[in-house]
């Protein structure tokens, strides 16, 4: 792989760890716990509302599983083994970091 490759890669990888930190950042800020006042709200409605935060805290662990992924993907980058399967050693194809940089194993490895 070119220098010129890994640096577009490295470029990618550092939008998407931005994309997701400032998600991180606003979900911070509009979680809040349900309220479970009856009064208010209907037992319909907080059923929805917890549905709808436990799917916002799901999204979140996603996030941070991606944020991780992303940067292993960073620190490989500046230790020069980018690009490299982590099972037989082999090169990854450019077209299969293209679709998620952050793979760690080349198709034949993955099929296996």
């Amino acid at each position: 792989m070119t220098c010129e490759e890994i640096e577009q890669f490295r470029q990618k990888l550092l939008s998407l760890r931005s994309e997701l930190q400032e998600l991180e950042e606003a979900f911070k800020k509009t979680s809040e716990p349900v309220e479970l006042d009856q009064s208010r709200v209907g037992r319909l409605s907080r059923m929805d509302a917890m549905q709808a935060q436990q799917m916002a805290l799901e999204a979140a662990r996603r996030r941070q599983h991606r944020l991780l992924k992303i940067e292993g993907a960073l620190r490989r980058i500046a230790s020069g083994e980018y690009g490299d399967c982590f099972i037989c050693g082999e090169e990854i194809v450019a077209l299969r970091l293209s679709a998620d940089p952050t793979n760690t194993r080349c198709i034949e490895c993955v099929a296996n």
